[in-house]
């Protein structure tokens, strides 16, 4: 990734970026890219009771920080949880001010076998926006019923702890089984076992331009 200088995550909802790719984000960084990350919803359709509508928006921006993206690098919009379909030309949209501002060499996306509506969208969206620019998938399991291992970025055990620590921000999603810290370290175990090295995250080759 020698000429890769800005690199954009576009997750549809928080937590799925650090979830698909966060390992690899903390090594961008420590590579000196310029890491940008988009979250289209917040969810607030979706917190439990007891906490603030717009709860997720400050679990994410902490989240973020803890990967070590800078406070301006942090984008979120408020687009409606599970109803993107209908909103697909407004996230259109908005992903074009984000091409146009940002200019990445490098995008990562849910995997194109992503089953949930909302990833769908994001993905097929930033496929539309992104036609001259590198483009991998991150794989979100409970929402991949296949999920084709092409690329693979090796981790070291901080860059997992991170990604976890990263994860322990979303305390109003501690019920979730893929936040247990078991899972994303056994995850990341499996990935490097693929090709006999310790820790990875896998990513779907989507567009790879040379």
């Amino acid at each position: 990734m020698e000429n890769v200088k800005n690199v954009l995550i576009l997750a549809p909802h928080t937590d799925d970026g650090e979830l698909g790719c966060g390992g690899t984000i903390v090594k961008l960084i420590e590579e000196k890219k310029n890491v940008f990350c988009a979250a289209f919803s917040i969810a607030e359709d979706s917190v439990p009771e007891g906490f603030a509508k717009d709860v997720l928006q400050y679990e994410f921006t902490n989240a973020m920080l803890k990967l070590g993206l800078p406070k301006e690098n942090i984008i979120t919009y408020r687009f409606k949880v599970r109803n993107f379909p209908e909103l697909r030309q407004s996230i259109l949209d908005e992903i074009i001010k984000l091409r146009t501002k940002i200019a990445p060499e490098l995008v990562f996306v849910p995997s194109t076998h992503d089953i949930h509506q909302d990833h769908q969208v994001i993905t097929n969206e930033g496929l539309r926006a992104f036609k001259k620019v590198s483009i991998l998938g991150y794989e979100l399991p409970w929402n991949n019923i296949v999920f084709e291992t092409r690329c693979f970025v090796k981790l070291d055990k901080r860059h997992i702890q991170l990604k976890i620590d990263a994860l322990n921000c979303y305390l109003t999603q501690k019920q979730r089984t893929y936040l247990n810290d078991e899972f994303i370290w056994s995850l990341a175990k499996t990935r490097g076992t693929q090709f006999e090295y310790n820790y990875a995250e896998a990513f779907e080759v989507i567009r790879w331009i040379i």
